[in-house]
């Protein structure tokens, strides 16, 4: 046997139905607020990521899965969703008549990370992008979509953290002062924050390790530094949701993985899944356009781990019908022709039928259609085609009845829908 690789998996018929839920439910909600569907390919230029993600994060440093094509072009299957979508908004051209635009898209990610619960090196995103709106009502209303997702999904332990990463005018005196107290702590920092906080100081911030965070712990915030643009910009997220009724935690520890991120950052995060907390995150990327080529357009969005919510909804018992909603049990070469044009009748209508083809004895049908705890089953023999009818069943109730085959598809169609004979 040839096994997986390590941290990819096999997505089975039974949890599938879980995904296929939660996918359903997304794409309801998200084309309610008018985003539209787009399909991108998984693998892009590296440069790319580089430029976009930042060539000092982990990401691009330890995770990407990065190789040469034939021709020495180096490529990478695509550790985020975001680039991706901007790639496509600017190589189409997209803002030229109206910049306006909101997407969604939903597929694997690829990225070396260790594995471990809810974390798989091919995981999947439901990811969502806004461009052309630089109000901070958008912001608001994406986590306003998250959070009306996670209720949707009964997904109740679930916390909204939020802060402002500023602009290019004020995050320099920041980045001053916080280097500063870099400096300060170097003895007490690993030797991945020390080697890249001169190029990037704010992943000093976001680093996992313990003594890092200790030694970090009384950093300079940027809350104190915002200009009043910014400033004024988080107030009016804030304000926001208030409106609507959503609890956030303003969190100053908060600077996401992503150098693109301005302003508004976000995460939302539960104590369902141990250490691995965040369920989704985002915020603003303002620059981004105009950095990879395009119009300087204002961008905001977020993406959901697709993996970690399955975990919680499962963990919730959520359970979805899987069971058919009819068993046809055909005796007989002429009831078996007869029931398989039956059974692809029913499908078209919307009734999940299933039947055996091998021609069993009715004993035998009927423990496989318990086993399958079908709703119904449908017994259909010479006897009954001679008759002009079949025979209902109702396996809960052990309750049946006569149905005319002629007009059948009607009829049963019509008792399933009402739930009794």
């Amino acid at each position: 046997m040839i096994p997986l690789i390590r941290g990819f998996r096999d997505i089975l018929p039974d949890e599938v139905k879980i995904w296929q839920h939660i996918e359903k439910t997304a794409k309801k909600i998200l084309e309610d607020f008018g985003f539209k569907e787009i399909r991108l390919p998984v693998m892009e230029r590296s440069e790319l990521f580089a430029r976009s993600i930042g060539e000092n994060t982990d990401i691009v440093e330890k995770e990407m899965y990065t190789f040469p094509d034939r021709k020495g072009d180096l490529v990478t299957l695509r550790p985020e969703a975001t680039a991706s979508v901007v790639r496509s908004y600017i190589q189409h051209k997209m803002y030229a008549q109206d910049p306006v635009k909101k997407f969604y898209t939903i597929g694997p990610m690829f990225r070396r990370e260790r594995p471990q619960k809810g974390r798989f090196r091919q995981f999947y995103q439901i990811n969502a992008e806004v461009f052309g709106i630089a109000s901070p009502l958008i912001d608001a209303q994406l986590i306003f979509i998250i959070t009306n997702l996670f209720s949707r999904l009964n997904v109740e332990d679930s916390h909204v953290h939020m802060n402002s990463l500023g602009c290019p005018d004020c995050r320099p005196v920041f980045t001053k002062n916080l280097l500063d107290f870099i400096a300060r702590a170097a003895k007490n920092l690993c030797s991945d924050c020390l080697r890249r906080h001169k190029k990037n100081p704010l992943r000093v911030l976001d680093c996992k390790v313990s003594s890092c965070r200790e030694a970090m712990f009384d950093a300079p915030s940027i809350a104190d530094f915002l200009c009043n643009e910014c400033s004024n910009h988080f107030a009016a997220v804030k304000n926001a949701l208030n409106r609507l009724d959503i609890k956030y935690v303003v969190d100053k520890r908060l600077v996401r993985g992503l150098d693109y991120y301005t302003r508004t950052t976000f995460e939302v995060q539960t104590g369902s899944l141990g250490a691995q907390n965040a369920i989704a995150g985002g915020g603003r990327y303002d620059g981004l356009v105009k950095m990879l080529g395009g119009a300087d357009q204002p961008a905001t969005g977020f993406a959901i781990g697709f993996d970690r919510l399955v975990e919680i909804v499962r963990q919730n018992k959520y359970k979805l019908s899987a069971e058919p909603d009819l068993f046809l049990a055909a005796l007989g070469e002429k009831s078996i022709d007869i029931g398989f044009e039956l059974v692809c009748a029913l499908a078209l209508k919307g009734i999940r039928a299933e039947m055996d083809f091998s021609d069993k004895s009715l004993k035998s049908q009927m423990k496989l259609a318990d086993r399958l705890c079908a709703r119904y089953v449908l017994i259909l023999g010479e006897k009954e085609l001679e008759e002009g009818s079949a025979v209902l069943r109702c396996m809960s109730t052990k309750e049946q009845k006569a149905v005319a085959v002629n007009g059948i598809v009607e009829n049963i169609k019509s008792i399933i829908n009402r739930k009794c004979l």
